[in-house]
């Protein structure tokens, strides 16, 4: 009997340092909720959870114990990011659509206990940051089948909003019909114009007629509205729960690797980029002469910066002129960034630095 009350006092005084240790751990982890909350991180991530289950593991020198461990860490992570989501209930994040619309379902992939604040165009989302109206907004920039998002691409580069992420959604399409709809009784199908361009084989197979809407969840809500089985809307499945529509056929876009990527973007608050970050964009125009593009895009390479991507679009008030987005891999705040800045200013007319992001992240 006293060899268990002595062992049950050691476990006492283990758990005694266990629980001085928890409250620091989950300081830091305020800390970094903080920083996710301000900059608009994701609460969740993944790679860096592997990384420290793996480099933990080995303090266990017991192999017979160490799944265990494995399990124990497995849980304190997951305390903290339900800690860290709670920090993030009093952010407003901004959008355009509808409820069940792929942006509403990237918002609460990104943080999913901010409130998200429903906008009726790019244009108004975008605003309620600048007007203090919400924290950050999140937009569609591209999609890897439709294409750039040119009205959004407009908006960044004559605001002053920064991209803090860029986040990657698969998109999967599916057509939905009122409840006593059949596959072949749906004639029409309504839906986002890009959402009708990425199932153009299906509706030409099915010989159906379109009309375009302004977003895939409102015209999944008006087929609802009507209730007419020969109307069916192009939409995501959670649309369909949300409004009550059954799904008549899965997965309907051309391409099944349909992608789209949503940036996050807030009012620059002075903070560096953060470390992770490992590219960088860049909005930028070229003097009015012979071989300046090409020069420009040379200074990067100089410096040993390469594109993941560059992009024109033409400037509103000056005809047959353009301005360029690109995104570059490497770290912003290295000196051989700030070099290659300094030279691209020689060739180039305005330069503006968008933001940093960590590239394929999906959500």
């Amino acid at each position: 009997m006293e060899r268990i009350e002595e062992l049950r006092k050691n476990i006492d005084e283990i758990d005694k340092k266990m629980a001085a240790l928890f409250e620091e751990r989950m300081k830091v982890s305020y800390g970094i909720g903080m920083y996710k909350k301000a900059n608009g991180i994701p609460v969740k991530d993944v790679e860096r959870e592997k990384k420290v289950i793996k480099n933990n593991s080995k303090y266990i020198k017991d192999p017979s114990i160490r799944g265990y461990y494995e399990e124990f860490i497995t849980d304190i992570m997951h305390i903290s990011k339900v800690y860290q989501q709670k920090q993030m209930g009093d952010i407003r994040i901004s959008y355009s659509g509808i409820e069940g619309s792929f942006a509403s379902i990237a918002c609460s992939k990104i943080m999913p206990m901010a409130q998200r604040i429903s906008y009726g165009s790019f244009a108004d989302a975008y605003d309620a940051v600048v007007k203090n109206e919400c924290d950050m907004a999140v937009l569609p920039i591209e999609n890897s089948f439709a294409g750039e998002v040119g009205q959004v691409t407009d908006l960044i580069f004559g605001g002053d909003l920064v991209i803090t992420g860029i986040y990657e959604l698969p998109i999967s399409h599916c057509l939905l019909g009122p409840e006593n709809s059949t596959r072949d009784s749906i004639k029409t199908v309504i839906s986002h114009p890009q959402a009708i361009s990425q199932c153009n084989k299906f509706i030409e197979r099915n010989h159906l007629r379109t009309i375009p809407y302004e977003n895939t969840a409102i015209a999944a809500k008006e087929v609802a509205d009507r209730n007419d089985i020969t109307m069916g809307a192009i939409a995501s499945i959670s649309t369909a729960k949300l409004y009550g529509l059954k799904i008549l056929e899965y997965d309907i876009n051309d391409s099944k690797d349909n992608i789209t990527r949503f940036a996050v973007l807030k009012k620059y608050n002075g903070e560096p980029a953060d470390p992770k970050d490992n590219t960088f964009i860049l909005m930028f125009t070229v003097k009015n002469a012979a071989g300046t593009l090409a020069r420009a895009i040379s200074v990067m390479g100089e410096h040993g910066f390469s594109m993941r991507v560059i992009r024109s679009r033409p400037l509103k008030k000056k005809n047959w002129q353009y301005f360029f987005y690109a995104e570059v891999e490497g770290k912003i705040s290295s000196k051989s960034a700030e070099a290659m800045i300094a030279d691209l200013k020689k060739e180039c007319e305005f330069i503006k630095i968008i933001g940093t992001f960590n590239p394929g992240v999906k959500l």
